[in-house]
């Protein structure tokens, strides 16, 4: 597996039953190649076995009862380990159950603390339905958030990545309407600054290049459609320049994801969940990866959601976990030789 085999095994969640997780789980196994690091599930071993039989999946699985045990057995099987939490009731593929929510953030909270402790190089998420967790008094909007948390309040940043592309969203899940008034200079200054920090740290960019959306059509056209680029946006890029951070804009969004434009940046700074989205899933839909910026440890996450409509059909792709998969697995061995050195 090349250089990612010397970084600990890494830690899959279960993610929502009743969801697609438990199949890209098994695909990812049957599918993966040289270059994807070991990993475990944390997940109910008697269920994946039903799904892979299910599914006529080529996936054997195997009980580990240490992360230790993960590297040896993933040669011949997936690895997977008890969930602290087990799951309340049946699993019904495509329904999703409030009595199964505490076991979905008990598998969170049992791969941070793996990834916390050493014994996980890093956690990959499966696609958790916030909804549902919400219901049952999950008091967070996304992973992103509630991984801050558990890693002791820290500010954290949601990064989308492809081959090519990497995008950052200032705004996460709001309404577009409520997008202006969440927009502060000091908003764009901390994810621009996490996002510099993360590029050098964790993808090896010694002079990390970041360019800033504007909100409005034509950056504004100088006031004529909107002034956020001039009072809230150019003074935080002119700030960053200060900080010796390469920033360039506020860049009018339809001028920015062209292949020419894309060479001049190694991050693009949106100021919208969509802005962001739209040109990496347009580019690259199957591949993309969720990577959370900001924490002491690594977590990726494929870039799809639960896919409840497809969930019993036995059709989920896997690439996008493969692809998290393997950025964890780089992200992770580059930290390990950082310290090291």
């Amino acid at each position: 597996m090349g250089a990612v085999s010397h970084i600990p095994p890494l830690a899959l969640t279960m993610g929502e039953p009743a969801g697609i997780g438990g199949e890209i789980a098994l695909r990812a196994w049957a599918q993966h190649e040289s270059g994807t690091p070991a990993f475990f599930v944390i997940d109910d071993v008697a269920r994946l076995a039903a799904l892979a039989a299910a599914f006529g999946i080529a996936c054997p699985v195997a009980a580990i009862a240490t992360p230790a045990e993960a590297v040896a057995v993933f040669a011949r099987a997936l690895p997977v380990l008890k969930p602290t939490t087990a799951l309340a009731e049946p699993v019904v593929l495509g329904r999703p159950n409030g009595a199964n929510a505490s076991a979905v953030i008990g598998a969170i909270d049992q791969a941070v603390a793996l990834a916390k402790a050493g014994a996980a190089g890093g956690i990959v998420t499966n696609p958790i339905h916030k909804a549902g967790l919400q219901s049952v008094g999950f008091a967070f909007p996304g992973h992103t958030e509630y991984l801050g948390h558990l890693a002791g309040g820290v500010p954290t940043v949601m990064m989308l990545a492809i081959e090519g592309l990497r995008v950052v969203p200032v705004t996460v899940h709001l309404a577009l309407k409520d997008v202006p008034a969440a927009l502060h200079s000091e908003t764009i200054l901390q994810c621009a600054r996490i996002t510099a920090r993360a590029l050098a740290q964790d993808f090896g960019i010694a002079q990390p290049r970041l360019a800033v959306a504007a909100l409005n059509p034509h950056a504004g056209e100088q006031g004529n459609m909107g002034g956020e680029e001039a009072t809230i946006i150019a003074p935080a890029i002119a700030q960053l320049r200060a900080e010796g951070i390469h920033a360039t804009g506020p860049s009018p969004a339809d001028t920015l994801f062209h292949t020419a434009a894309r060479a001049q940046y190694d991050a693009a700074l949106c100021m919208y969940h969509d802005q962001a989205l739209i040109p990496l899933k347009t580019l690259d839909f199957a591949r993309g990866v969720n990577i959370t910026l900001g924490l002491p440890f690594v977590r990726t996450s494929p870039d799809h959601g639960t896919a409840f409509d497809i969930a019993a059909r036995g059709a989920a792709d896997p690439s996008s976990l493969l692809a998290a998969l393997r950025l964890a697995g780089e992200v992770a061995h580059r930290r390990m030789h950082t310290q090291a050195a």
